[in-house]
């Protein structure tokens, strides 16, 4: 899958800028940056695979309480608010842990269907891509 790999990688997760104004602040994830942004829905009591790609890590932004991410063998309950670093080629996967749940996704490196490598799936999908 390495032939997915034609933009930088971070090893580590990129520094977040917290920037004060006189109404309040905001948090500057991915500044200048080349990423790409997804916001997940996870329906109630549902996962995603158990999943990892080689051409991008991601950093999970949860929006929701409730939220269950396993990163490598490490489970994470995280509520609104938490961000949580991948590495690319770590195995993870994202959880409701009861309501509905949505995480905003900042990809680095390549966002491609094709690169996902499943190791587990509720839903029979294959396990490379789609």
């Amino acid at each position: 899958m390495s032939s997915f790999i034609t933009k930088a990688i971070p090893d580590a997760a990129p520094p977040v800028e917290q920037v004060e104004r006189p109404w309040g602040n905001f948090r500057q994830y991915a500044f200048n940056r080349e990423v790409t942004v997804s916001l997940m829905t996870v329906a109630p009591g549902q996962r995603l695979s158990l999943q990892a790609h080689s051409a991008r890590a991601e950093l999970y932004i949860v929006l929701d309480d409730g939220a269950l991410v396993q990163v490598g063998e490490q489970m994470i309950e995280a509520d609104a608010g938490a961000e949580i670093w991948i590495p690319a080629g770590t195995k993870h996967r994202l959880s409701s842990r009861g309501a509905e749940v949505r995480v905003l996704e900042v990809a680095f490196g390549n966002w491609q269907q094709a690169d996902i490598r499943r190791f587990a799936d509720d839903y029979a999908r294959p396990e490379i891509g789609d």
